[in-house]
């Protein structure tokens, strides 16, 4: 698809800088939307049916050395203290010396994206746990006009059970529901289960090319574990409601029954997925999906307009806009039925 069909205007105004309480919930059923609260949707899922969520936790890896911000991604296989990273480096050539907090320096090695850069001392969790913030998305900086987080945002842009840490972004769905509605949907027979992927690179990366065809999707690792497997598969097979609490979910729940993943719905699956979800895909395993607001021209909008259809999408975003709705990752939640 064209992805300037995925565009649309909003004001900026809209773009949430806290989580939204109380969450408002946009309906889509039968190409209508309507507007319920987040107790009437928990108490629309049935018994038997059956909600899976992402359990990654969001790594702390946003380094400031002064102006300069600097995400680090993953070591470099085969050197102890080599990285890759993402940062304005356009200025920088190979071989520049960069100050980073608690004393330590990188040195830049090779350009691209991402860089490769060489630190003068290990870098494990505990350093980035005294010297990194969460990489909120930078939409989130621009609105509130300031670069560094706030300290609520360790708290509001983890899951209540995110337990795996790996991703560089929040399942954002998720942070509407706390525990205790976990827990009573478990209570009137809803099932609940838990599968990983971790978010990756392509978040922080534009959409560039005209056609999605034509963009490059990052792989990310997803697990799904064998009991999980196997109860989505029975759910299938009774007929139930799967429902994806978000994209990472549809996009792991999609790439199994595609083969993307290896495994099979015995033994679980589990590997890197690059599945790119836009109209045309024929789905597999998901419904029913709930999902926050997504930005213009995103992957994750292509994938809700695959889910629901263009014209769907093309009519109820607007009307959220219109009733004023918050918008993107810390924003208001949408549910959708396939």
């Amino acid at each position: 698809m064209k992805t300037a069909d995925l565009d649309f205007p909003y004001p900026e105004e809209l773009v949430a800088t806290s989580p939204s309480r109380p969450t408002r919930v946009m309906r889509v059923t039968g190409g209508e939307p309507e507007e319920i609260t987040l107790a009437e949707l928990l108490a629309s899922i049935p018994a038997g049916d059956a909600l899976v969520l992402n359990d990654t936790k969001v790594l702390k890896r946003r380094v400031f050395a002064g102006d300069l911000e600097i995400l680090f991604l993953s070591p470099v296989a085969g050197f102890d203290r080599r990285w890759q990273v993402l940062f304005p480096s356009k200025k920088f050539p190979v071989g520049s010396v960069i100050g980073l907090p608690g004393g330590r320096r990188m040195t830049l090695v090779q350009k691209g994206r991402p860089q490769i850069v060489e630190v003068d001392a290990e870098l494990d969790e505990s350093y980035f746990e005294r010297a990194a913030e969460l990489p909120l998305p930078p939409y989130i900086q621009k609105a509130r006009h300031e670069r560094h987080n706030v300290p609520s945002d360790d708290r509001w842009y983890q899951t209540a059970w995110a337990a795996r840490p790996g991703s560089f972004a929040a399942p954002t769905a998720s942070l509407h529901f706390s525990a205790g509605d976990l827990r009573d949907l478990r209570e009137r027979g809803v099932e609940i289960h838990t599968i990983t992927l971790h978010v990756g690179l392509g978040t922080f990366l534009p959409v560039t090319a005209e056609d999605l065809d034509r963009h490059e999707m990052h792989s990310e690792w997803a697990e799904i574990p064998p009991g999980v497997a196997r109860a989505v598969r029975r759910a299938q097979e009774r007929g139930a409601g799967v429902w994806a609490l978000g994209t990472t979910v549809t996009r792991t729940l999609e790439s199994a029954a595609l083969g993307k993943l290896a495994g099979d719905w015995d033994q679980g699956f589990q590997g890197f997925t690059d599945l790119l979800i836009q109209p045309g895909h024929e789905w597999r395993v998901v419904n029913r999906l709930l999902t926050n607001f997504h930005q213009p021209k995103s992957t994750l909008l292509a994938l809700v307009a695959a889910f629901a259809g263009l014209p769907a999408v093309k009519a109820c975003y607007p009307w959220a806009i219109r009733r004023k709705f918050r918008l993107f990752s810390y924003g208001d939640l949408s549910v959708w039925t396939r």
